[in-house]
């Protein structure tokens, strides 16, 4: 058994990280600002989660948003960063490859130029990562969450 998947409440409580405090205060801000949450409300839920000790105690404070808040935490600014930075350094892989390619083509002299084969293919891998970024940016939060919110 992982030590992540002991129970949260009763005799065996597990201690609460600041991590996982502050992915709670990340997503209470994000709910605040789309409208979610008033401020009083956001300030109480933040000072709550600040103050938690154990995991079970920051479970309600984001509990009553959709989707336990992760929506909002896959929708903030350094989420959509890191989406574009993936999507460049997929981009370089792919122009790389395709120079890399090229260059064996030429070597071959082979007259059908047969790169365009696997390039095709990098390209439409590549077309699909810009496009479902957010939906890669929900995966990679739910699997970054603590446990306690998944």
């Amino acid at each position: 058994m992982h030590p992540s998947d002991a129970p949260w409440s009763g005799p065996q409580r597990l201690r609460t990280s600041d991590a996982e405090r502050e992915q709670v205060a990340t997503i209470l801000r994000a709910a605040m600002a789309e409208g979610r949450l008033t401020l009083d409300e956001g300030e109480e839920r933040l000072s709550a989660g600040y103050a938690a000790t154990y995991r079970d105690e920051l479970v309600p404070l984001t509990a009553d948003l959709p989707d336990g808040g992760r929506r909002a935490l896959a929708e903030t600014p350094q989420a959509r960063a890191a989406t574009r930075r993936d999507v460049r350094r997929h981009a370089g892989i792919v122009a790389l490859l395709a120079v890399l390619l090229t260059g064996l083509w030429v070597l071959s002299g082979a007259h059908f130029f047969w790169p365009a084969i696997p390039l095709a293919f990098l390209v439409i891998g590549l077309m699909k990562h810009a496009r479902h970024g957010a939906a890669h940016r929900d995966r990679y939060y739910r699997a970054h969450l603590a446990p306690h919110h998944r």
